[in-house]
């Protein structure tokens, strides 16, 4: 069995939770690399990422390069003589960089690769109305996401579960997950997988980027389409919508958890339904959409009964 000698790679605070889980296990983290410092909030004050947090703490080295195919950077990393490299929501690797340790380097990935390769894999799988995803260790390649598996883990998607309360869970997990591959390489019976052969003869899902614009709430869909677009944007990046008056007034907000009413109406889709008290909901082509709990630009989130007890939507309303 061969001791590890790990560089550790990432940045939020889903990484943060597996360096902890790697340094609680014993293993020996030679350095941390992690996004450089940036200005951030309305007083523009420099933050450090959760995993700099995490390696300030336990006293570790830090390497926070601008650009991972700097010569000064390359050396550095190259003289840590690590035998390991492990990545978790950190940018894209270049060659030079995965290919440095003996052992490879591997990546923790939000999905059950080959299934929503790319940057939102939490998001995409409740937007989908996907009812499982759960958590893959693979070999770093040239290809974005497509390395050779190592392990995967299932876990089971609550019918109102949000892409907030499944990140948690799946953090968790990981902690699991990456211990337990570092056991099979370090014990060197890591298998690892071709992606080819798991996706034979099943249609592949994307999770790409996303955009600001593809965060507003497609009113035209039917009630469990538009259901399962807030609840996988919650609550970051957040679906929003506009709510805009026969007169002209106009309402912009977030909303970060609805319920579904399938019924028939007559009315136009888009309609808004409200008694300014305690519901407020859209008219959909399959029923209606109770918002439940929004949030105002400059305002926190709050339930409905908040918003429409300092808002009166007086008049006909509509999305916009």
């Amino acid at each position: 069995m061969e001791k590890l000698r790990i560089v550790y790679f990432g940045t939020p605070e889903f990484a943060a939770s597996q360096l902890e889980a790697i340094l609680n296990a014993g293993y020996e983290v030679a350095a941390v690399v992690t996004m450089p410092d940036k200005p951030a909030g309305r007083g523009r004050k420099i933050q450090f990422s959760e995993v700099k947090k995490t390696a300030l703490q336990h006293g570790l080295p830090l390497l926070q390069p601008d650009k991972l195919k700097d010569p000064d950077f390359l050396k550095h990393l190259s003289g840590l003589e690590a035998n390991l490299f492990v990545v978790v929501a950190f940018r894209m690797l270049p060659a030079v960089v995965w290919q440095m340790p003996r052992l490879g380097t591997f990546n923790l990935h939000a999905s059950l690769l080959p299934q929503y390769r790319g940057a939102a894999p939490i998001n995409f799988a409740i937007i989908n109305g996907e009812e499982e995803t759960g958590l893959t260790t693979f070999f770093l390649n040239e290809e974005i996401d497509k390395g050779a598996v190592i392990m995967r883990e299932k876990k089971p998607i609550r019918p109102n579960q949000t892409a907030g309360e499944l990140h948690d869970e799946l953090m968790l997990l990981g902690n699991k997950i990456v211990i337990e591959t570092l056991k099979r390489i370090e014990k060197g019976e890591a298998v690892a997988q071709a992606q080819d052969e798991l996706s034979q003869g099943i249609a592949l899902k994307p999770a790409p980027k996303i955009s600001k614009e593809f965060c507003a709430i497609p009113w035209n869909n039917d009630c469990l389409t538009v259901y399962n677009h807030i609840r996988g944007l919650s609550p970051y990046p957040a679906a929003h919508t506009k709510l805009r008056s026969d007169t002209g007034d106009e309402i912009e907000m977030k909303v970060f958890a609805s319920e579904v009413e399938l019924c028939q109406h007559g009315l136009p889709i888009g309609s808004v339904v409200t008694d300014n008290k305690k519901y407020l909901k859209i008219a959909l082509s399959d029923g209606f959409l109770h918002l439940t709990t929004v949030q105002q630009a400059g305002k926190k989130s709050m339930p409905i009964e908040d918003f429409l007890r300092g808002t009166q939507l007086i008049g006909d309303w509509k999305t916009a």
